[in-house]
């Protein structure tokens, strides 16, 4: 099969599914990282702002490759034992808790801003106005941004294949060294990261378009 046997078909499966697994890891992570981000960029306490933006620059500032080299080699060299996954997994989560924060904040302050003072005329408090009355048009405006990062995210797993992490750059790679058929290897994989980010692209669309009518 196109010069491949089943069994390294198979192999590069598996490497799309940790792909997957470190996708997940690296959204939710950036998920719990990214929103604290967002409320500290959008607060009105200049501490917080600074103390997230110093955090946001630095991730931004620093290819993602040598985020992983520095988690997985930095950790190491503390005396701990650290698998290829966990290190990739904490620095996807911070590569996406950063880029997420920025993301959301942006949307946090693109609720005009009649919308706060709307619900401070009802009486609100900061928190209620927050979560009752910016949070929910905040999500509408986030939902395309944040699944077009999500196939991002997907992409940029490959990056962990400097570490040594088995996803499906990984396999790939390892399928080619013993075939030595570099179109043939990589354009399988090529196929198998669009089956798996753009499905993602059409589901945000439809996602999308029922916030909307809602």
């Amino acid at each position: 099969m196109l010069g491949l046997t089943i069994e390294q078909i198979a192999y590069l499966f598996r490497g799309a599914g940790w792909t997957i697994v470190l996708s997940l890891l690296g959204f939710v992570g950036g998920t719990l990282l990214g929103l604290p981000v967002a409320l500290a960029r959008s607060s009105q306490s200049r501490l917080a702002r600074a103390l997230s933006g110093v955090l946001v620059q630095v991730v931004q500032g620093i290819p993602l490759p040598v985020i992983m080299f520095v988690v997985y080699f930095g950790i190491s060299i503390g005396g701990f034992d650290v698998p290829a996954l966990v290190a990739a997994g904490v620095a996807m989560t911070l590569y996406a808790g950063a880029y997420l924060g920025e993301i959301w904040k942006g949307c946090i302050l693109a609720v005009p801003r009649t919308q706060w003072e709307a619900g401070e005329c009802l009486a609100l408090t900061s928190t209620q106005r927050f979560v009752f009355v910016i949070l929910p048009q905040a999500l509408r405006i986030a939902v395309p941004p944040t699944v077009g990062f999500l196939v991002q995210i997907v992409k940029n797993t490959s990056y962990s294949v400097v570490i040594n992490f088995f996803d499906l750059t990984y396999s790939a790679k390892v399928i080619n060294n013993s075939t030595f058929r570099p179109f043939t290897v990589f354009t399988i994989a090529a196929l198998i990261y669009f089956a798996i980010c753009f499905p993602m692209s059409l589901l945000a669309s439809r996602f999308e378009r029922r916030l909307h009518r809602g």
